[in-house]
């Protein structure tokens, strides 16, 4: 309960407070003041001084006018929290989301009569319970019926068993929870009664919250309670008649909240909640693109320990416990999402004025509180700003959330509600008990099945602990994942009472059981592998085991194990000759061909480590790749040399050295290297737009391609069809690994790597069993009409693997594996068999042997599962460093922080990823491609799945492109299916039923096909500017282009006050807000005859769009005789001409929501 709460409570018995200078008074009647109150005041004294002092001096203009009664003859306004509820009604209708069910189980001898006679005094004194709303002139209007009995639904269940009952009860509370009202249909109050015997029964009861609050339950018993005492008992009713009624209040509301009332607390909150963001919690599933209300609740208790050793803190830092609460869910949603800058929504019964306190209604208020975790702080301190933040939220309490919307115009967007998407609800008073003469009385707890927001942490404090309830919305979260989120909660809460002044980063999150689980359950891939060999002595052992086997073959030529290793010793010898030993850097430009594979294993079996240059890069990169990494000797041929940059190193051409290689001995060369010297220096893009050489040691590679030959596996009979360039580090599994367990390499050249159809017949007339590729690549071959290859074992890697190209991958091959890692830890890192495929990438799956995975927030903590942080890798894989970078190198392989030993290494990979619930890894993405548009944070790879999946789509990248300064927008480009290409506008469409629209690209481009690295990834660099087309005209003025759309924008004409409106102009840019919106839709249908949802006014904000919708709704409209539009009546009354102002804005967004305590 917050302080006003706390306040209003003793003034509902009479007892008032006033504040003196630091000094309370307090006035009571006798024995008001109970030792429970007493002990809370004592409790609350500092945080109602602070209060009072702050809110003691009113300026005279604030102060509110007295509560009147209103004549029942006119129009009755909503309240603006009434308002809010109606126009989600509106988007939504007779959605159950807003309903309040409650279940009481009442135990011994019923007065059913009295019973009877108790609801139904209960639904005459209260308006607002037999209240409707309905439409009047395009405003919404309270309707109340005159006084009635209030229909009872009786249900019996006696014939059924116990167990049977209790299934009974808890199925009719569930599904009438989710049955809808009809809001222009009252009563919006439905009461069932279960008669399971003579003295059990159930009593159900459920409201819309449009009518009711938590306070008003507390009303609604105590009145039951003093009704049914005194009619069982044969009296009349003791209860006074009410002096107001909910409809006063709303109309009160509306006359005082406006100019400089409204102005002077609009101000704090402008200031306070000004670009506020939107909290992204990661979830199990993808958002939807319109939110959703479905929901489930998991209550828990937290232990009275627990709850001592935080009410210590209060006493020290001179705060409330829901302070230090809300500091804590605070600080679980800074390490769920790594934001430290969120906010909360919470409740406030919002009945500062004593009439209201009897009444059942609509009162409560949410409150915005912005969350500031920056800079670490510690707890203490953060419990001290979020202490400034709440004081200055409840001295400006008065403003209503809808209004908040309102002046702050949050991007609308329907997926999220606005302003926050998770609410906290502190309830600190006891509950009252309610007990009827005769009658135990207790509360059946059942899933009422919606969620108003993402979370709502909802806690009560008991007398010996605090008891709690996580709801969440089930279409975003699973069970398991609120179930391990209420662990960490817990594990929080626990670290911060027994030392607050811990910084946010330093407080325990994981049980001890995740934790090992994380680190050392996941990461237990310790392998028995050659740790004392180089590659090459591998190579060497098959070829002594087999000599005459084939090992390799390009292009009909073919070569067998022994030959393969006698012209790499005569090749490695001749090496040696140049001066090549270990450490010694060989550059190696060679097209692809048997002699490229001879000269990897001879500059090894020289003791060297090779430099891949492609012969197809730019010389200016291999200009550079050369100078920088000082290697003494070029390695290449004839028909390359003229093309070659200038170097300083001594060239080493095979067809002019080719007598003196031949000349050369043909045995294995003499042990140089070992495993801890060099295998070859790879040169990775880098963000100076300068390659870097990272330096890969033997003993990682022996380490990986043992590690590969064991899963996904290779064997002797194996044949391997290599298609990857030697400048990516992938092409050291497809010229290695066959070569170690004796079976054979297929080169394919440059061109037919490149030209679908040909390598869809090289991979037929090789009968290759094994082929590792891009996601380019694949797709490449599918574009060529690969229908199957049975005993394919298909690796792809190297960029995330799509959901819908496994599905095309799946059914055409014998095993399906995808992989992950980056150069820097040699080669692959994981790996995922891939057994179905759905939605969304392909998990990574687990690490290799030796290999440990870590995925660790900003401050190097693991991050729960589920939660997203940076991939870091461990092990024996990772390379050595940059070449001549140790700046660098000390960046990006940092000091293992969670070793036991010192000495380990990390490499931080730059990559965003998150475990899920099996230990199996998923991708999301780099993190420095996340991108933040309008505020909402963007994983790219969301929306390129989305496109993946529509059947005209063939490749699809999405950039963030800012060409103009400040103007940041997303584009979206694909190669689309020749026969049967997509418009922009139908995959605009296509994306909106999945996606919310902050994630629609601004543009579409189509290509042909898309620009590619030498390593075949997409170059999205490459990727050209959009021009300008029928996707960005929102910007250009388009007048009306046939009579339907003149008729549209004549509306809107008169609906904005806006003379020019071109058809791409959006209504809410304009100035149309909620309850415009509205009269929008009613005057739609008044001209055209066709009903149109509120919603799509929301999805079609356009008058194009809307215009596309009405002629695809009614045939034959374009040719109608236009109506004469008619003047839109004004009203007179200035509080009323208020209304079009409430910008319920985006609670339009579907779920806007001011919460149920």
């Amino acid at each position: 309960m917050s302080t006003i709460e706390f306040l209003s409570h003793l003034r509902s018995r009479n007892i008032h407070l006033g504040v003196e200078g630091d000094k309370l008074h307090l006035n009571a009647p006798k024995g008001a003041l109970t030792d429970e109150l007493r002990a809370e005041l004592s409790r609350r004294k500092a945080e109602i001084l602070a209060f009072l002092q702050e809110t003691a001096t009113p300026r005279p203009a604030d102060q509110p006018p007295p509560l009147a009664r209103l004549s029942r003859e006119g129009d009755l306004p909503l309240s603006f929290a009434q308002q809010r509820l109606w126009v989600l009604d509106q988007l939504d209708p007779e959605s159950p989301a807003y309903n309040i069910p409650l279940a009481l189980r009442l135990t011994g001898r019923l007065d059913e009569t009295a019973l009877v006679r108790s609801l139904n005094e209960i639904f005459r004194r209260h308006e607002g319970l037999r209240t409707a709303f309905a439409e009047v002139s395009g405003q919404p209007r309270q309707i109340i019926a005159p006084p009635a009995p209030l229909p009872l639904e009786e249900i019996d269940l006696q014939a059924l068993s116990r167990a049977e009952q209790e299934k009974q009860i808890v199925a009719l509370a569930e599904a009438e929870a989710l049955r809808p009202f009809k809001l222009s249909a009252g009563p919006l109050l439905r009461v069932t009664l279960m008669r399971l015997s003579g003295r059990a029964h159930v009593l159900l009861m459920v409201m819309h919250h449009i009518i009711s609050d938590a306070w008003s339950l507390g009303v609604l018993f105590r009145e039951l309670v003093t009704l049914y005492e005194a009619y069982a008992g044969g009296r009349a009713s003791p209860l006074p008649e009410l002096g107001m009624q909910y409809a006063d209040y709303a109309q009160w509301q509306r006359q005082w909240l406006q100019g400089g009332v409204l102005e002077t607390q609009a101000q704090f909150w402008r200031k306070q909640l000004s670009g506020v963001p939107v909290l992204e919690l990661p979830g199990d599933f993808p958002r939807p693109a319109v939110q959703t209300f479905n929901g489930r609740r998991r209550p828990f208790d937290l232990p009275h320990s627990l709850k001592e050793g935080l009410s210590v803190l209060c006493l020290e830092e001179g705060v409330t416990l829901f302070m230090v609460l809300l500091a804590a869910f605070e600080t679980l949603l800074y390490r769920y999402t790594g934001q430290t800058d969120l906010a909360v929504g919470s409740p406030i019964a919002n009945r500062r004025r004593v009439e209201t306190e009897p009444l059942i209604g609509f009162f409560v208020n949410t409150l915005v509180y912005r969350g500031d975790l920056s800079g670490d702080p510690t707890f203490r301190e953060l419990v001290q700003r979020v202490k400034e933040v709440a004081l200055g939220a409840y001295a400006h309490q008065d403003v209503p959330f809808e209004r908040l919307v309102e002046m702050l115009q949050p991007d609308r967007d329907l997926s999220h509600s606005p302003l926050f998407q998770v609410m906290f609800i502190f309830q600190n008073t006891p509950v009252p008990t309610t007990s009827l003469p005769g009658l135990e009385v207790s509360q059946i707890d059942f899933q009422a099945g919606t969620a108003k927001f993402d979370l709502t942490l909802s806690l009560f404090d008991g007398q010996e602990r605090l008891r709690g309830s996580l709801e969440y919305n089930s279409d975003l979260f699973k069970a398991e994942t609120i179930e391990r989120m209420l662990h960490h909660f817990l594990t929080l809460l626990r670290s911060i009472a027994e030392d607050p002044d811990q910084r946010l980063s330093e407080l325990p999150l994981l049980t001890a059981s995740e934790r090992r689980k994380l680190l050392v359950d996941w990461n237990a891939t310790h392998r028995d592998y050659a740790r004392d060999r180089c590659v090459h002595e591998l190579f060497e052992a098959r070829a002594a085991a087999a000599p005459d086997r084939l090992a390799a073959e390009y292009d009909g030529q073919t070569i067998t194990y022994a030959e393969l290793n006698r012209r790499a010793n005569q090749l490695a010898h001749h090496l040696r000759a140049w001066g090549v030993g270990p450490e010694s850097l060989v550059g190696v430009c060679l097209e692809r061909s048997l002699e490229m594979l001879i000269a990897l294993l001879a500059v090894h079996k020289a003791g060297g480590a090779y430099v891949p240059l492609d012969p197809a890069f730019p010389p200016d990169r291999l200009a550079y790749m050369l100078e920088d990494s000082k290697a003494a000797v070029l390695l290449t041929q004839q028909s390359l040399r003229a093309a070659l940059p200038q170097h300083r190193a001594a060239v080493l051409c095979l067809e002019a050295e080719a007598q003196a290689i031949a000349g050369q001995r043909e045995d294995n060369p003499g042990r140089l290297a070992t495993p801890q010297h060099l295998a070859y220096v790879i040169y990775t893009s880098g963000s100076t737009g300068k390659p870097k050489g990272v330096q890969v040691l033997q003993g990682a590679v022996v380490n990986f391609l043992e590690s590969m030959r064991e899963a996904p596996g290779m064997q002797a009979d194996d044949v391997l069809l290599a298609v990857t360039t030697l400048s990516f580090d992938i092409a050291g599994l497809e010229l290695f690994l066959p070569l170690i367990v004796g079976g054979r390499v297929v080169i394919a050249s440059r061109e037919t790597a490149s030209d679908g159809a040909a390598l869809l017949q090289l991979l037929e007339e090789s009968q290759a069993t094994l082929m590792q590729a891009t996601p380019a690549t694949w797709r490449l071959l599918l574009a060529a009409g690969w229908q199957k290859s049975p005993a394919l074992k298909i690796l792809c890697g190297g960029e995330a693997m799509p959901g819908e190209l496994a599905q095309a991958l799946l059914p055409r091959c014998a095993e399906l594996w995808n992989l992950y890692g980056p150069t820097e830890t040699t080669i692959w890192s994981t790996l995922q068999k891939v057994e179905q495929a759905a939605g969304g990438f392909i998990a990574i799956g687990r690490p290799l042997a030796n290999t440990q995975v870590y995925i660790l927030d900003a401050a190097l903590n693991p991050t729960p599962i589920g939660i997203p942080g940076e991939l870091y890798l461990g092990g024996e894989g990772l390379a050595r460093g940059y070449l001549h970078r140790p700046d660098l190198t000390a960046e990006k392989f940092i000091p293992h922080p969670l070793a036991a030993q010192l000495g380990e290494r990390l490499y931080r990979t730059g990559d965003l990823a998150r475990y899920l619930a099996d230990g199996a890894i998923e991708f999301i993405g780099r993190i420095d491609q996340q991108v933040k548009i309008r505020g909402f944070r963007i994983e790219l790879g969301e929306i390129e799945t989305v496109l993946a999946r529509h059947t005209q789509v063939k490749q699809v990248a999405v950039i963030a492109r800012e060409d103009t300064p400040g103007d940041k927008r997303l584009v979206a480009y694909l190669v689309p299916d020749k026969a049967a290409a997509p418009s922009a506008s139908e995959l605009r469409q296509w994306l909106r039923e999945s996606l919310p629209d902050y994630m629609l690209p601004a543009a579409f481009v189509f290509l042909e096909s898309f620009p590619l690295t030498p390593n075949g990834k997409v170059n999205r660099r490459a990727l050209p500017r959009p021009e300008l087309s029928a996707s960005e005209r929102e910007t250009e003025y388009v007048a009306p282009r046939d009579a339907r759309e003149e008729k549209i924008a004549a509306i809107w004409r008169e609906l904005l006050q806006h003379e020019r409106i071109g058809v791409f102009d959006n209504f809410f840019h304009l100035g149309g807000h909620s309850l415009l919106a509205t009269q929008l839709v009613t005057r739609l249908r008044q001209v055209f005859g066709v009903p149109v949802p509120l919603r799509r006014v929301f999805e079609e904000a356009t008058i194009a769009g809307l215009a596309a919708y009405l002629a695809e709704h009614a045939d034959g409209l374009a040719a109608a005789p236009a109506e004469r539009i008619q003047p839109i009546a004004r009203p007179a009354m200035p509080e009323v001409e208020k209304l079009s102002d409430e910008e319920v804005e985006a609670l339009l967004q579907q779920m806007m929501a001011a919460p149920t305590p």
